[in-house]
């Protein structure tokens, strides 16, 4: 499923946190938002999962203005994953993963025998069947994304939206979790704060800076040093990875500029 944002803006307080951002996702891409801390990044997406409505502009789902769709229908067609998703749940994994069929479920005490099957599927697609019986607070923070994955997988979601995914976890837990959301085959629209992750596992970039989009395209073509200094202000190697042939960067800092005399 497509998702289309237009002239996006959102003010807060007097404050233009995004201004008129746009940018699309097609059926099946996964797309990577990149920029500084502060650049309006999470408020964008929030706006994409609906905890926050936009001072303007638009975002569809499908060609359909998500704000029309009820709060079941919208919750069907997308899941999120926010960077402030509470994780602190005294239930189970399998207990964690059946809240992502509370949008097909007309009664909360009614699950069917497709919820189950649902439930069971999800969490072997993400590699923690063996997990459902845990608790969720004795898990591992890997082990935790996976089962938060697992549950927007429940869901049945046509889109998935991820805010920092990454955050908090080593480098072997950040490739798994990518890899997972990678093969979901699910249109994916995600920030990422790691550059080189974003170039390996993403398809577009949009780059953020203040709050407007300053560049899109390809990892390739959107990752240059030019920018990068500009919006990250760092200086930027580029090296093809050994094997993908993505573009990986190393970094420096920019040397200090001199005062006009």
């Amino acid at each position: 499923m497509r998702i289309d944002i237009d002239a996006l803006t959102v003010e807060v307080a007097g404050a233009r946190l995004v201004r008129e951002a746009t940018l699309r996702a097609d059926g099946g891409q996964v797309v990577g938002l990149v920029g500084p801390n502060g650049s309006g990044k999470s408020t964008l997406l929030r706006c994409v999962y609906r905890a926050l409505r936009p001072t303007a502009g638009t975002v569809r789902l499908g060609g359909e203005d998500l704000h029309s769709l009820s709060a079941r229908e919208g919750a069907r067609r997308l899941a999120a994953l926010p960077q402030e998703a509470v994780t602190e749940f005294g239930f189970t994994v399998a207990e964690v993963v059946a809240m992502g069929r509370l949008p097909h479920q007309r009664s909360v005490a009614r699950t069917t025998n497709e919820d189950h099957e649902a439930c069971e599927a999800a969490l072997v697609r993400v590699g923690a069947d063996h997990l459902a019986d845990r608790g969720f607070l004795t898990l591992s923070g890997g082990e935790k994304q996976r089962v938060l994955i697992a549950r927007a997988l429940a869901q049945q979601p046509r889109v998935l939206v991820l805010d920092e995914p990454t955050n908090h976890l080593d480098i072997a837990q950040q490739l798994e979790v990518l890899a997972l959301v990678r093969g979901s085959g699910l249109t994916v629209l995600t920030a990422l704060h790691d550059l080189n992750l974003a170039a390996l596992h993403c398809d577009l970039l949009y780059v953020i800076d203040s709050g407007q989009i300053v560049a899109s395209g390809a990892p390739h073509d959107v990752l240059t040093p030019e920018l990068l200094a500009e919006v990250f202000g760092v200086r930027a190697h580029r090296v093809p990875h050994p094997e993908s042939g993505a573009v990986q960067l190393l970094f420096d800092r920019l040397p200090p500029t001199r005062p006009a005399s």
